[in-house]
């Protein structure tokens, strides 16, 4: 690797970046924390056990159909704390802006940050702001951390799942990666396809007022579902079962990607989340999950299962197919 070159698809969030993750960046800064591979760091300090996560958002067109970049950079963090179970509270947000960047766009994603924020029930409370040279950028890119508080007995990770377990998805995917991608290159479709961004905070915290029997939580965000899924085989040495039929994609969704030639298995989503869950609770999990705005889809897709490890099988109409993770680059620039 040490000859080749960052491309595009080392932040696709398929095989490349995890292979980029793995063998530089975990290499240099391996600790326990970090190894774990989730989506935010999980430890205690003092008596209190903390969620922390950072993510940079750098998506084009900074609106979009059902978001702009200010509400994708809260949800996300919110998102990715939240699937550790942690009560999210504190967000930071650095802002690197292009010079001649308009100051009532700039007005435009504050607000929408603020009312994000307001739902989630986060606050911003530190933040940065640098601005670079015209062509130093490209408008806008915003950083934000944040930092949650984990329940004792809550004890969520990718490495939990065990064979028996049931996968539930809460609803529809691909569409904030085609929506996207749609408005970028003025693709126009018989239904105008919305992105599904939203903070899941809330719709977490009624899952575990179900169970503590959540094994595995995330967000399939950049990789979509087929890299969630993986992540999860990998971390835990299982195998995945689903049944494609169970898996709901919009009938626009399914076009745009039948023509754009993408799977969308492998398609970003920004307000959906997978649960790996004890299959005595899923049913009653499920049930809660519906009556949320945020999990009205809901439904167990599959199961884990001992063979083969570390893999992801899905069956389909005609038969059985192994899902892998991306490779290449599908979609950059959608999140």
């Amino acid at each position: 690797m040490k000859d080749e070159k960052i491309l595009l698809a080392h932040g696709s969030g398929g095989k490349l970046m995890h292979d980029l993750v793995s063998q530089i960046f975990l290499k240099k800064f391996h600790n326990p924390i970090l190894a774990k591979l989730d989506d935010m760091a999980m430890f205690k300090l003092g008596e209190a056990n903390l969620a922390f996560t950072t993510d940079t958002y750098v998506v084009s067109p900074l609106f979009f159909n059902g978001g702009d970049i200010g509400r994708l950079a809260i949800c996300g963090t919110v998102n990715d704390l939240a699937v550790s179970g942690a009560m999210p509270k504190y967000i930071s947000a650095a802002f690197v802006i292009e010079e001649g960047f308009p100051l009532s766009d700039l007005e435009k994603i504050l607000d929408s940050m603020v009312r994000a924020a307001g739902e989630a029930g986060v606050i911003v409370v530190t933040g940065d702001t640098k601005v670079v040279e015209k062509g130093g950028a490209d408008k806008l890119f915003i950083n934000t951390a944040g930092v949650g508080i984990i329940p004792e007995g809550i004890n969520i990770s990718g490495s939990n799942a065990r064979v028996g377990d049931k996968v539930i998805l809460s609803g529809s995917i691909g569409d904030h990666g085609i929506a996207v991608i749609s408005q970028r290159e003025g693709l126009e479709f018989k239904t105008q396809i919305k992105s599904d961004c939203a903070p899941l905070n809330h719709l977490i915290a009624e899952m575990l007022q179900v169970t503590r029997g959540i094994r595995c939580l995330r967000d399939p965000t950049r990789g979509g579902l087929a890299s969630t899924l993986n992540e999860f085989v990998t971390q835990s040495n299982v195998g995945i079962f689903i049944e494609e039929q169970k898996v709901p994609i919009k009938e626009e969704v399914l076009g745009a990607c039948e023509m754009l030639g993408y799977d969308p298995f492998h398609v970003a989503n920004e307000g959906k989340l997978v649960a790996i869950v004890n299959p005595e609770d899923a049913d009653e999990v499920v049930k809660v999950m519906q009556r949320n705005k945020y999990g009205r889809e809901a439904q167990i897709i599959g199961e884990v299962v001992s063979n083969p490890k570390g893999k992801v099988i899905v069956k389909t109409a005609v038969g059985a197919r192994i899902l892998d993770m991306l490779v290449g680059e599908q979609l950059p620039r959608i999140c």
